[in-house]
């Protein structure tokens, strides 16, 4: 992982053309994976996650990782974002509130309650794959 300002704009640049990524952290000690809408916004990742399953409390104030990839899109170059900072509750302005979107109707069955968290990457870390063949192609590994 890097901490390095070009890795770092490198990272936000590759998000700012995805919307979804996975958000990592743990809850009692147990790791836990859930998926999250994000934006860009200056220099910090801002994640619409939904609030009934209490991720976002546990989340406050800790350590976290956000990953998001452009795999399936069917390029033959993809990529793997990963950051690592200290998550907060926030409550975005209007503006952001926008930029993220129209909320789901539901998440696990459930009526979909925004909460939101605004991570500061410190680590980051950007892979890629070249040449991959894209699913359909006839071409094999």
């Amino acid at each position: 992982m890097s901490s390095e300002p070009r890795e770092l704009s490198r990272a936000i640049r590759l998000l700012g053309g995805t919307g979804y990524g996975r958000l990592s952290a743990t809850v009692r000690a147990l790791p836990f994976v859930t998926l999250v809408r994000h934006i860009v916004a200056g220099d910090s990742v801002l994640m619409l996650l939904h609030g009934g399953h209490g991720y976002h409390r546990a989340c406050d104030g800790s350590v976290v990782a956000y990953g998001a990839d452009n795999i399936g899109s069917g390029t033959e170059d993809v990529w793997s974002v990963q950051l690592v900072g200290t998550a907060r509750c926030v409550d975005p302005g209007e503006r952001e509130r926008e930029r993220l979107g129209p909320l789901p109707r539901s998440a696990d069955g459930a009526p979909f309650t925004p909460a939101y968290l605004r991570m500061h990457p410190r680590l980051t870390t950007v892979h890629s794959l070249h040449g991959v063949p894209v699913p359909g192609s006839g071409q094999s590994w």
